[in-house]
């Protein structure tokens, strides 16, 4: 069965850093992308970065430059350093891994959430 489980959460002042991280375990074949989501309250939840397998690094347009996704194959973890922290950035982020598991047919994991709070 697989799990993904988000950690790094927590308080920060605007214009400070966390790095959240994502350790997934149990298998997962044909890996179409992995990525980072957040959900703020009262919003629809929205892409914050990805990487599409053999494809470049997509990030929304808010956390350009602030924010940085990586991975670690041998760990199995997923990072997401984010600097320059902006109240806006408060939300709820979510680990996401997409698989391939037919021609048509896609299937998403999601952790369970980590909240981030940027506030003074």
């Amino acid at each position: 069965q697989v799990q993904l489980v988000e950690s790094g959460g927590g308080l920060v002042q605007p214009g400070g850093s966390l790095r959240l991280s994502c350790a997934a375990s149990g298998s997962i074949n044909s890996i179409k992308s992995v990525g980072w989501y957040r959900q703020a309250p009262g919003k629809q939840r929205e892409l914050v970065a990805t990487i599409p397998n053999g494809g470049s690094t997509v990030y929304t347009d808010s956390v350009k430059g602030r924010f940085t996704i990586s991975r670690d194959n041998a760990k199995n973890t997923l990072y997401l350093q984010m600097d320059s922290l902006k109240p806006e950035d408060t939300a709820v982020y979510y680990c996401n891994v997409v698989a391939q598991i037919g021609p048509f047919k896609q299937l998403a994991y999601w952790g369970q959430g980590t909240q981030v709070t940027v506030s003074s």
